[in-house]
């Protein structure tokens, strides 16, 4: 660990070193420029006029026209004859010279006139005519031989050197750097799980140690970023600085860099009251929160009670609360915002206000009926429930649906406003009451000639026979109809395990087969047209008395075979 910590100094120290060099060279190539402006070299900023410019640099400013020509043509024609004269090296410096004439002051270059002066010049810039031409004179001269120096294939040769140097030294720093953060990264990950550890509440996991580990990764990576992006503007400017053709927008790119920090520091100054109003509302949201969430835990955990308030409702009451300080707290904020009140707040403000007026009745409509059937108690989870003609288990619900699994591992959505409209069924609901077990029930249909005391006896057998059902409370059966061919019975029985009722009710069936058979018992439903002559009555055989005989079959002169026409047509079937 002493060697790392060794390597990471060396490191640290090497990089300072480098910017160092960065730093002390910028005010070196700036050097080569123009000196801050004086009165002899007016500022560009807030230009009264039309300025003469040669390169990059404003040498003087034009304000009153002559005859035909404006001040902007004047200064546009002094440009052209000072660039030709700077370019060309022939013509010297000292050529440069003031002429009087009787209305104008003529500053010449030899026997050219490089700019007229007249009294609308001169009383423009509050001197007389030879006082500002010789002060132009002397401007000129300067920044032709500056304008000289800096093209010069020396100062070239330099601005080349100096540029190989930056790229060396900015490609050093970046090795360097990289390796920086590379060591970083590795710290970093190394310490997953020791030095960084999970962020728990009790048993609760909120924040595991890879997660912490990659958002500290992804922050490192955003300062490399950010020093990455601050070397190269820094880079690109010193560069651009070390050509006169480029040292213009070098000078551009720093003042655009001075004055957004400016503006941005002094943003923050002025926003500095409102970041602390909004901190002191955060901390009280934050504070309120944590005051409430362990009365709400106690509450669900039955450690604390109150009248008409149930456990379950512990949960969704404390995120309801939760939605609410969060909301009271957005709206108390919201004026401190950044932003608040402009033309873009508004109208995002209006687009979402539509947004949600327009697409999210439904939705809202599905919130308040998860809220109403929480406060219901219509379910829970794991009850097993018929919601229309959807049967099974609890699965999930949520404030916009309700999911079903069916016995057939289904799982049916059903959206929370449907399911407020709609019966609900809950067969667990008193499942586990020993005074309100589920009651299940199926109907057999027998004929009259089966005695309905051997009948209540065989479907109780049957019942008692079937797994998971209770002994006691006992079954029992209710004859729920006398039909015209058949009686109708009804078995009922006790469990206390609706979540598996079709498996009993299957078992039950079988039962009552098997019951019903060894009592000699057929299971149908008969449905016929008794001839009562001949035929055994259909009251049962304990009910007649002893001497009874099923009556013979009689015959009317009709069906008699003695008939003639009986003959006759039995005859004639024959043939």
């Amino acid at each position: 660990m002493n060697s790392s910590k060794k390597y990471f100094i060396n490191k640290f120290l090497t990089l300072a070193l480098m910017v160092f060099i960065l730093i002390i060279a910028i005010p070196f190539a700036y050097s080569q420029d123009t000196a801050p402006p004086t009165d002899k070299t007016p500022a560009v900023s807030k230009i009264d006029g039309a300025p003469v410019v040669l390169g990059d640099q404003t040498l003087f400013v034009i304000k009153a026209g002559v005859g035909s020509f404006s001040a902007l043509e004047r200064s546009q024609a002094v440009t052209n004859r000072i660039e030709i004269m700077a370019k060309d090296l022939t013509i010297p410096v000292s050529s440069l010279k003031v002429s009087e004439q009787p209305n104008t002051t003529n500053v010449l270059s030899g026997d050219k006139v490089i700019f007229t002066i007249t009294d609308g010049d001169a009383k423009a810039a509050g001197k007389t005519t030879q006082e500002l031409a010789n002060e132009y004179v002397q401007t000129i001269s300067t920044n032709i031989t500056k304008y000289r120096q800096d093209r010069s294939l020396k100062n070239i040769l330099f601005g080349v050197l100096y540029t190989v140097i930056s790229t060396v030294v900015l490609l050093i720093v970046f090795k360097i750097l990289n390796q920086i953060f590379q060591k970083i990264f590795n710290w970093v990950s190394n310490w997953q799980g020791t030095s960084i550890p999970a962020v728990r509440i009790q048993n609760f996991e909120l924040l595991p140690a890879s997660r912490i580990t990659y958002i500290l990764n992804n922050i490192i990576k955003s300062i490399r970023l950010v020093v990455v992006l601050g070397i190269l503007f820094i880079y690109v400017p010193l560069v651009l600085s070390f050509f006169p053709w480029t040292r213009k927008i070098s000078t551009n790119l720093l003042s655009y860099l001075f004055l957004s920090l400016e503006g941005a520091i002094e943003g923050l100054v002025a926003y500095l009251p409102k970041v602390i109003y909004l901190g002191i509302i955060i901390v009280c949201a934050y504070y309120i929160i944590k005051f409430i969430r362990p009365i709400f835990r106690e509450l669900g955990n039955g450690n604390l009670s109150l009248p008409g308030f149930y456990p379950e409702w512990a949960e969704p009451t404390f995120k309801l609360a939760l939605f609410l300080i969060v909301a009271l707290a957005l709206v108390v904020a919201m004026p401190f915002l950044p932003g608040f009140g402009s033309p873009a707040f508004q109208g995002i403000s209006v687009f979402l206000g539509v947004l949600l007026s327009l697409g999210s009745s439904a939705a809202v409509a599905n919130i308040v009926a998860g809220v109403i059937l929480i406060y219901t108690r219509a379910f829970r989870i794991g009850d097993r429930i018929k919601i229309n003609d959807a049967i099974g288990d609890i699965v999930e619900k949520t404030l916009f649906v309700t999911r079903i699994r069916t016995v057939k591992n289904v799982v049916i959505t059903i959206p929370n406003g449907t399911v407020l409209t709609s019966q609900i069924i809950n067969y667990s609901a008193l499942a586990q009451d020993p005074n309100y077990y589920l009651v299940l029930h199926t109907t057999v249909t027998l004929g009259y000639d089966v005695p309905w005391r051997k009948v209540h006896q065989v479907l109780i057998d049957a019942a008692v026979a079937t797994p998971r059902i209770l002994k006691e409370p006992a079954p029992f059966i209710l004859q729920t109809s006398l039909d015209d061919f058949y009686v109708s019975y009804e078995i009922n029985a006790y469990t206390n395990q609706p979540a598996i009722m079709a498996r009993i009710y299957s078992e039950l069936h079988q039962n009552i087969q098997d019951k019903c058979n060894e009592a000699d018992i057929e299971i149908l439903s008969p449905h016929y047209s008794a001839i009562r002559d001949g035929n055994q009555i259909t009251i049962p055989e304990n009910y007649l008395p002893k001497d009874y005989k099923a009556p013979g079959f009689r015959l009317s002169p009709l069906d008699s075979p003695l008939n003639p026409s009986n003959g006759k047509e039995s005859g004639s079937n024959q043939q």
